[in-house]
């Protein structure tokens, strides 16, 4: 039951040996990006803080091991920051204190095989390489954090189902379970060791799921998951485990693993199912939000710029409103149409506030057949002090 890497969607030529997958074709390039156009004739003042960033800690790690984290500050997001820096992607768990950078590494693939396969780092490379920039947002992500848990990459490595080809499968597999080192000597606060999720054939086919090894042309870092990661497009950030060390063919009655036991709400699932075959795709639905709030005079009037991101979801949409404090949704501008749902795009408002105070600002998809169960809730919901008019 070999894979057929003709169903993984989007694949480019991008050299001898690369494909490069997502590709959009002429005009997307780096000199297209999709910057918000400044005020003409315009000066900027200052940058006005979210409250939820006031007191939140960003760009400093926290933490040890499952309770490890980097925010981004996302007020930095802007154009030229679309594909964030290593040092700068956010971190949901630093590297497990248990793992042995300098011992050699292999991931064996098992289960339902006729007979299991072990590959080294030296076997991955020689694979044909892929290469595609992919959005990676925490399922836990959220005020406490301002929201700086979700960052995009430039990711490379080897498609998981050119991997897929070295095994015979065996007709009663449905799915792949993959799971990343996870051992660590101090026990979390919050969660329970056990990085894995089963994700079945059709899904893995449909994300174009891939084995990386490097993050934006270099190795992987150590709290990237060195020396080999999962990156499964489109999914939380807890279904594309770190420390990639095991694969396992499976079959209906595979059960639920221990972390998507932990994250079955956050992924939209309906319940802590038993069974890993009644999990729904932990797919990012559409979302949307303010990130930073600019203050600026022109001709003699003060106007606030309010830039975001729009991210998430499977259908390009250009339908996105903004709303302060519950009221009619106000469309926004896109500051370019998107062109994939890999990545994140900006998009801006101009704002002349009615009375300074706080206001809250959410964020609405114009098209009831996007998904949007977050933005529904009031999830990614930000307040601001509008200190002058």
């Amino acid at each position: 039951m070999p894979f057929d890497r003709r169903d993984f969607f989007g694949l480019c030529l991008g050299g001898a040996t690369t494909l490069v997958l997502g590709c959009t074709g002429e005009g997307d390039d780096e000199g297209d990006a999709d910057a918000c156009p400044e005020l003409a004739g315009g000066e900027l003042l200052a940058t006005i803080a979210f409250v939820d960033r006031a007191q939140a800690v960003v760009g400093v790690i926290e933490g040890v091991g499952l309770d490890g984290r980097l925010a981004l500050d996302l007020a930095t997001v802007d154009a030229d920051t679309l594909i964030t820096a290593n040092d700068d992607f956010f971190i949901r768990t630093v590297q497990p204190d248990g793992l042995d950078p300098n011992l050699a590494w292999t991931i064996r693939i098992g289960g339902l095989v006729e007979s299991e396969v072990e590959l080294d780092l030296a076997a991955l490379a020689a694979m044909p390489q892929v290469t595609r920039v992919v959005l990676l947002e925490c399922s836990g992500n959220g005020s406490a954090r301002a929201f700086g848990l979700i960052s995009a990459a430039e990711w490379s490595g080897v498609l998981l189902s050119t991997v897929l080809e070295r095994v015979a499968i065996l007709p009663e597999a449905i799915a792949v379970s993959i799971a990343g080192f996870d051992q660590h000597s101090q026990p979390s606060e919050h969660s329970i060791p056990g990085c894995s999720w089963v994700v079945r054939f059709a899904e893995l086919a449909a994300a174009g799921a891939m084995l990386a090894t490097h993050m934006n042309g270099e190795l992987l870092p150590a709290n990237h998951g060195a020396p080999v990661r999962l990156i499964l497009p489109g999914w939380y950030g807890c279904c594309n485990p770190k420390w990639v060390d095991t694969i396992r063919l499976v079959d209906a009655g595979e059960p639920a693993t221990a972390q998507m036991l932990e994250f079955a709400i956050r992924t939209h699932q309906t319940a802590a199912h038993e069974l890993a075959a009644d999990y729904a795709p932990g797919t990012m639905q559409q979302a949307a939000m303010p990130v930073r709030i600019e203050q600026w005079r022109v001709d003699g009037e003060l106007i606030y710029r309010i830039v975001g991101i729009l991210w998430g979801g499977s259908e390009l949409t250009e339908a996105l409103a903004i709303r302060f404090d519950g009221g009619e949704p106000i469309p926004v501008e896109l500051c370019r149409p998107p062109t994939t749902n890999d990545t994140w795009t900006l998009w801006s408002y101009l704002w002349r506030p009615s009375e300074v105070g706080e206001y809250e600002i959410t964020m609405v998809i114009e098209d009831p057949a996007i998904p949007t169960l977050r933005l529904d809730a009031g999830f990614y919901a930000r307040q601001v002090m509008i200190p002058t008019l």
